[in-house]
């Protein structure tokens, strides 16, 4: 039998897509995917249809690394409507109660406190969480019961930005994994006596991720969308910045890439961690070419997560390392 070759183009990298209200992450995916024929892609986080912003898309071997970026620290502005509660906490949903209180902003400065750190939050209904195999959003739309446990999330920073009228506050959140802006708007909002949901939603950060080279995207005219793919294309260790590095050889690279253990007193360049505490994940690179996430068992550097590029000068496709 032969081997069958995955069909596209092999693309590694992490394209930055400013994601337009109304298209979801998967259709930002696809389109990406067919404007660079790339033979494996991946996103970094979900974002709904109603949010728009930064959404990290991977490609090649950097899908490897999406669980470093879903697991990042992500920032927010969102625009919140009081007196008016949706069944889906965003503007899509049904309105489902109503108040005629107002929040001042100084009592929106005095609740801010409570939000911070360590907090329990029940996520929306209409969630992509699974219970017994199903998605919470298809019970919730088939009207069925849906019994979601509440979770720890951290909440970095919560920062009131401005109250344009006295029915709206607009606000920037950074954030940890998990967190749902609809459900803390939500709880905001009945701190303050009051209901509330999002009407505008739109994510600026997530990592080392930001959207200085973000690519905008027309849903109208993608077949016309053109761009430099060099000048996008973000390095896999892009997003692994913030994991300590440790330099291989190119000789000791390859027999990493391999399989092999590499002796840490016999590496041709110091080890530049010392005592028992090192860090738990070590990004091995050759150069500026990242080689593997690694771990240190013993006196051995150990692969985590091999990642298959080819070196620089070798190969058909230089985009590896644009």
């Amino acid at each position: 039998m032969k081997n069958r070759r995955r069909k596209g183009l092999p693309l590694h990298g992490w394209l930055i897509l400013d994601k337009p209200l109304g298209m979801t992450s998967t259709q930002g995916v696809g389109a990406i995917r067919r404007l660079t024929g790339a033979a494996k892609i991946g996103h970094g986080g979900t974002l709904d249809p109603l949010a728009t912003g930064l959404l990290p898309i991977a490609l090649g071997e950097a899908t490897k690394t999406v669980s470093y970026v879903m697991d990042a620290t992500k920032t927010y502005t969102c625009r919140v409507r009081w007196g008016e509660a949706r069944t889906t906490d965003d503007g899509e949903g049904e309105v489902c109660a109503t108040s005629e209180v107002r929040p001042t902003e100084a009592a929106i400065l005095a609740v801010l406190p409570r939000f911070l750190g360590e907090i329990e939050q029940l996520p929306p209904i209409f969630s992509a969480l699974k219970i017994d195999g199903r998605r919470a959003y298809d019970m919730a739309r088939a009207g069925e019961v849906v019994d979601l446990a509440s979770r720890r999330v951290r909440i970095e920073d919560l920062t009131l930005v401005g109250c344009p009228d006295s029915d709206h506050a607009d606000f920037e959140v950074v954030c940890g994994k998990g967190t749902y802006i609809r459900a803390l708007a939500r709880d905001l909002a009945v701190a303050l006596g009051t209901v509330g949901h999002v009407v505008q939603l739109r994510r600026t950060r997530c990592g080392r991720f930001d959207l200085t080279n973000a690519i905008l995207l027309d849903l109208g005219g993608e077949q016309e969308h053109n761009f430099n793919l060099r000048a996008y294309l973000l390095p896999i260790e892009t997003a692994l910045d913030d994991i300590p590095a440790v330099a291989l050889s190119e000789a000791e690279a390859r027999r990493f890439q391999g399989g092999q253990f590499l002796p840490l007193s016999r590496l041709e360049r110091p080890f530049p961690f010392a005592g028992p505490d090192f860090p738990s994940t070590l990004r091995a690179m050759d150069g500026s070419r990242v080689v593997a996430l690694a771990q240190v068992q013993g006196d051995e550097l150990r692969p985590l997560r091999v990642f298959n590029l080819t070196p620089p000068n070798e190969g058909d496709h230089d985009v590896d390392y644009a």
